[in-house]
Protein backbone atom coordinates (compact mmCIF):
# COMPACT_ATOMS: atom_id res chain seq x y z
CA UNK A 1 0.00 0.00 0.00
CA UNK A 2 0.98 3.50 -1.01
CA UNK A 3 0.45 6.04 1.65
CA UNK A 4 -0.97 9.39 0.23
CA UNK A 5 0.98 12.32 0.58
CA UNK A 6 0.06 16.09 1.76
CA UNK A 7 0.06 18.66 -0.97
CA UNK A 8 3.05 21.15 -0.56
CA UNK A 9 2.91 24.69 0.97
CA UNK A 10 5.35 25.49 -0.58
CA UNK A 11 5.11 28.73 -3.24
CA UNK A 12 9.24 28.35 -4.86
CA UNK A 13 9.30 29.61 -8.14
CA UNK A 14 5.93 31.62 -7.91
CA UNK A 15 5.66 35.52 -8.32
CA UNK A 16 3.18 36.69 -6.03
CA UNK A 17 1.44 40.33 -6.25
CA UNK A 18 0.42 41.32 -2.77
CA UNK A 19 -1.90 45.25 -2.64
CA UNK A 20 -2.13 47.07 0.40
CA UNK A 21 1.21 45.35 1.51
CA UNK A 22 2.68 48.24 3.15
CA UNK A 23 1.06 47.42 6.61
CA UNK A 24 -1.54 45.38 8.47
CA UNK A 25 -3.02 42.40 6.82
CA UNK A 26 -1.27 43.19 3.69
CA UNK A 27 2.16 43.07 5.06
CA UNK A 28 1.09 40.25 7.01
CA UNK A 29 0.43 38.63 3.58
CA UNK A 30 3.43 39.18 1.83
CA UNK A 31 4.87 38.19 4.40
CA UNK A 32 3.34 35.10 4.28
CA UNK A 33 3.65 34.28 0.77
CA UNK A 34 7.66 34.99 0.70
CA UNK A 35 8.36 32.82 3.67
CA UNK A 36 6.71 29.90 1.90
CA UNK A 37 9.18 30.93 -1.04
CA UNK A 38 7.16 32.94 -3.48
CA UNK A 39 9.14 36.35 -4.81
CA UNK A 40 6.72 38.63 -4.06
CA UNK A 41 5.53 41.99 -5.97
CA UNK A 42 4.69 44.47 -2.53
CA UNK A 43 2.06 46.94 -4.25
CA UNK A 44 0.65 50.02 -2.64
CA UNK A 45 0.33 53.91 -3.22
CA UNK A 46 3.16 55.15 -0.91
CA UNK A 47 6.70 53.96 -1.57
CA UNK A 48 8.23 55.03 1.71
CA UNK A 49 6.37 52.47 3.68
CA UNK A 50 6.15 50.20 1.24
CA UNK A 51 9.85 50.16 0.57
CA UNK A 52 10.51 49.56 4.64
CA UNK A 53 8.31 46.31 4.30
CA UNK A 54 9.74 45.42 1.14
CA UNK A 55 13.47 45.21 3.60
CA UNK A 56 11.77 43.68 6.25
CA UNK A 57 10.75 40.70 3.99
CA UNK A 58 14.41 40.71 2.54
CA UNK A 59 16.17 40.96 6.24
CA UNK A 60 13.54 38.31 7.39
CA UNK A 61 15.03 35.57 4.15
CA UNK A 62 12.49 36.64 1.89
CA UNK A 63 12.60 37.59 -2.24
CA UNK A 64 9.95 40.83 -2.32
CA UNK A 65 10.37 44.07 -4.62
CA UNK A 66 8.08 47.14 -4.23
CA UNK A 67 5.71 48.16 -6.89
CA UNK A 68 3.29 51.84 -6.25
CA UNK A 69 0.62 51.59 -7.34
CA UNK A 70 -2.98 53.34 -6.81
CA UNK A 71 -5.21 50.70 -7.37
CA UNK A 72 -8.28 53.32 -7.91
CA UNK A 73 -6.45 54.14 -11.01
CA UNK A 74 -7.39 51.42 -12.86
CA UNK A 75 -5.56 52.85 -16.30
CA UNK A 76 -2.64 52.46 -14.03
CA UNK A 77 -3.78 49.40 -13.27
CA UNK A 78 -4.26 47.83 -16.27
CA UNK A 79 -1.10 49.41 -17.54
CA UNK A 80 1.13 47.74 -14.42
CA UNK A 81 -0.73 44.53 -15.42
CA UNK A 82 0.49 44.68 -19.01
CA UNK A 83 3.87 45.72 -18.15
CA UNK A 84 4.48 42.64 -15.86
CA UNK A 85 5.24 38.47 -16.35
CA UNK A 86 2.11 36.81 -15.64
CA UNK A 87 1.66 36.25 -11.56
CA UNK A 88 0.83 32.43 -10.10
CA UNK A 89 -0.30 34.18 -7.74
CA UNK A 90 -2.85 37.50 -6.71
CA UNK A 91 -3.28 38.71 -3.29
CA UNK A 92 -5.48 41.63 -2.84
CA UNK A 93 -5.36 43.34 0.03
CA UNK A 94 -6.42 47.24 -0.56
CA UNK A 95 -9.22 48.18 0.99
CA UNK A 96 -11.31 51.63 1.68
CA UNK A 97 -13.88 51.65 4.58
CA UNK A 98 -16.36 54.78 5.41
CA UNK A 99 -17.89 53.57 8.62
CA UNK A 100 -21.44 55.65 9.45
CA UNK A 101 -24.78 55.35 9.69
CA UNK A 102 -26.52 54.34 6.27
CA UNK A 103 -28.58 57.82 5.83
CA UNK A 104 -25.01 60.17 6.75
CA UNK A 105 -23.48 57.65 3.78
CA UNK A 106 -22.38 60.88 1.00
CA UNK A 107 -22.55 59.49 -3.04
CA UNK A 108 -18.72 60.53 -2.26
CA UNK A 109 -18.03 58.22 -0.02
CA UNK A 110 -19.94 55.38 -1.35
CA UNK A 111 -18.37 55.96 -4.57
CA UNK A 112 -14.91 56.07 -2.79
CA UNK A 113 -15.43 52.42 -1.26
CA UNK A 114 -16.49 50.98 -3.89
CA UNK A 115 -14.09 52.10 -6.55
CA UNK A 116 -11.63 50.43 -3.87
CA UNK A 117 -13.52 47.47 -2.38
CA UNK A 118 -15.02 46.08 -5.86
CA UNK A 119 -14.13 47.89 -9.04
CA UNK A 120 -10.49 48.15 -8.27
CA UNK A 121 -10.72 44.17 -6.80
CA UNK A 122 -12.86 43.13 -10.24
CA UNK A 123 -10.41 44.53 -12.79
CA UNK A 124 -7.46 43.41 -10.78
CA UNK A 125 -9.05 40.33 -11.38
CA UNK A 126 -9.84 40.43 -14.84
CA UNK A 127 -6.26 41.47 -15.56
CA UNK A 128 -4.76 38.67 -13.69
CA UNK A 129 -6.46 36.02 -15.24
CA UNK A 130 -6.18 37.23 -18.69
CA UNK A 131 -2.51 37.22 -18.20
CA UNK A 132 -2.01 33.44 -16.89
CA UNK A 133 -4.94 32.34 -19.24
CA UNK A 134 -2.72 34.08 -22.95
CA UNK A 135 0.45 32.03 -20.93
CA UNK A 136 -1.34 28.85 -20.17
CA UNK A 137 -0.75 28.97 -16.35
CA UNK A 138 -2.84 28.21 -13.26
CA UNK A 139 -3.14 30.38 -10.56
CA UNK A 140 -4.67 31.20 -7.36
CA UNK A 141 -6.46 34.94 -6.66
CA UNK A 142 -7.24 35.56 -3.25
CA UNK A 143 -8.82 38.52 -2.10
CA UNK A 144 -9.25 39.78 2.03
CA UNK A 145 -13.26 39.94 2.23
CA UNK A 146 -14.40 40.54 5.87
CA UNK A 147 -17.16 38.69 7.78
CA UNK A 148 -19.14 41.67 6.96
CA UNK A 149 -19.34 40.38 3.60
CA UNK A 150 -21.61 37.68 5.40
CA UNK A 151 -23.42 39.50 7.72
CA UNK A 152 -24.36 43.04 8.49
CA UNK A 153 -22.64 45.41 11.03
CA UNK A 154 -23.15 48.58 12.64
CA UNK A 155 -22.76 52.01 10.75
CA UNK A 156 -21.30 49.47 7.96
CA UNK A 157 -23.93 49.50 4.99
CA UNK A 158 -21.97 50.98 2.46
CA UNK A 159 -19.04 48.45 3.46
CA UNK A 160 -20.97 45.38 3.78
CA UNK A 161 -22.53 46.71 0.12
CA UNK A 162 -18.93 46.54 -1.68
CA UNK A 163 -17.66 43.23 0.64
CA UNK A 164 -21.10 41.13 -0.35
CA UNK A 165 -20.67 42.41 -3.88
CA UNK A 166 -17.13 40.79 -3.89
CA UNK A 167 -18.33 37.19 -2.70
CA UNK A 168 -20.72 37.61 -5.66
CA UNK A 169 -18.13 38.26 -7.87
CA UNK A 170 -15.62 35.80 -6.99
CA UNK A 171 -17.99 32.98 -7.00
CA UNK A 172 -18.86 34.26 -10.82
CA UNK A 173 -15.08 34.36 -11.80
CA UNK A 174 -14.38 31.11 -10.24
CA UNK A 175 -17.11 29.34 -12.48
CA UNK A 176 -15.59 31.16 -15.37
CA UNK A 177 -12.24 30.74 -14.77
CA UNK A 178 -11.89 26.97 -13.26
CA UNK A 179 -11.41 25.24 -17.04
CA UNK A 180 -8.11 27.51 -16.71
CA UNK A 181 -7.13 25.69 -13.32
CA UNK A 182 -7.22 29.65 -12.21
CA UNK A 183 -8.93 29.42 -8.54
CA UNK A 184 -10.22 32.59 -7.29
CA UNK A 185 -11.34 32.71 -3.50
CA UNK A 186 -11.64 35.43 -0.33
CA UNK A 187 -10.47 35.49 3.21
CA UNK A 188 -13.43 36.82 5.29
CA UNK A 189 -11.48 37.95 8.61
CA UNK A 190 -13.17 39.55 12.05
CA UNK A 191 -11.68 42.72 13.30
CA UNK A 192 -8.01 42.36 13.27
CA UNK A 193 -5.86 44.32 15.59
CA UNK A 194 -4.29 47.01 13.07
CA UNK A 195 -3.45 50.44 13.11
CA UNK A 196 -6.62 51.26 10.70
CA UNK A 197 -9.13 49.52 13.57
CA UNK A 198 -7.80 51.31 16.52
CA UNK A 199 -10.17 53.46 16.77
CA UNK A 200 -12.83 50.61 17.04
CA UNK A 201 -11.44 48.87 19.80
CA UNK A 202 -10.74 52.58 22.28
CA UNK A 203 -14.66 52.79 21.81
CA UNK A 204 -15.70 50.60 25.05
CA UNK A 205 -19.55 50.05 23.12
CA UNK A 206 -18.15 49.41 19.97
CA UNK A 207 -15.24 46.47 21.60
CA UNK A 208 -17.69 45.40 24.11
CA UNK A 209 -20.20 44.53 20.26
CA UNK A 210 -17.08 42.78 18.88
CA UNK A 211 -15.89 40.70 21.68
CA UNK A 212 -19.45 39.80 22.73
CA UNK A 213 -19.52 38.11 19.20
CA UNK A 214 -16.53 36.58 18.96
CA UNK A 215 -16.86 33.22 20.12
CA UNK A 216 -13.41 32.54 20.81
CA UNK A 217 -12.98 35.22 23.05
CA UNK A 218 -10.30 37.10 21.76
CA UNK A 219 -9.82 39.71 18.70
CA UNK A 220 -8.16 38.53 15.48
CA UNK A 221 -3.84 39.53 15.18
CA UNK A 222 -2.54 39.79 11.59
CA UNK A 223 -0.71 35.88 12.39
CA UNK A 224 -4.10 34.08 11.98
CA UNK A 225 -4.64 35.18 8.94
CA UNK A 226 -1.24 34.52 7.61
CA UNK A 227 -1.63 30.10 7.27
CA UNK A 228 -5.02 30.73 5.13
CA UNK A 229 -3.53 32.67 2.84
CA UNK A 230 -0.14 30.28 2.19
CA UNK A 231 -2.83 27.23 1.85
CA UNK A 232 -5.30 29.12 -0.43
CA UNK A 233 -2.36 30.24 -3.02
CA UNK A 234 -0.71 26.65 -2.17
CA UNK A 235 -1.34 23.44 -4.15
CA UNK A 236 -2.95 22.31 -0.93
CA UNK A 237 -6.02 24.27 -2.03
CA UNK A 238 -5.73 22.84 -5.42
CA UNK A 239 -9.54 21.93 -5.18
CA UNK A 240 -11.04 25.25 -3.56
CA UNK A 241 -12.52 27.44 -5.78
CA UNK A 242 -15.45 30.54 -5.51
CA UNK A 243 -15.45 30.08 -1.99
CA UNK A 244 -14.90 32.08 1.12
CA UNK A 245 -12.32 31.05 4.40
CA UNK A 246 -13.68 32.87 7.18
CA UNK A 247 -11.06 33.58 10.20
CA UNK A 248 -14.04 35.28 12.39
CA UNK A 249 -13.79 33.39 15.77
CA UNK A 250 -17.51 31.91 15.65
CA UNK A 251 -19.10 35.47 14.70
CA UNK A 252 -21.18 34.30 11.81
CA UNK A 253 -21.74 30.86 13.44
CA UNK A 254 -25.09 32.41 14.86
Amino acid sequence: MTLPRTPSFRLDSRRALVTGASSGIGLACAAALAEAGAHVVCAARGIGKLQAAVDEIAAAGGSAEALALDMADLDALAATLEAQPPFDIALNSAGLARHGPAMETTPADYDAVMAVNLRAAYFLSTGIARKLIDAGKPGSIIHISSQMAHVGGIDRAVYCASKHGLEGMVKAMAIEWGAHRIRVNTVCPTFIRTALTKDTFDNPERRKWIEDKIKLGRVGEVEDIMGAVAYLASDASALVTGTSLLIDGGWTAD
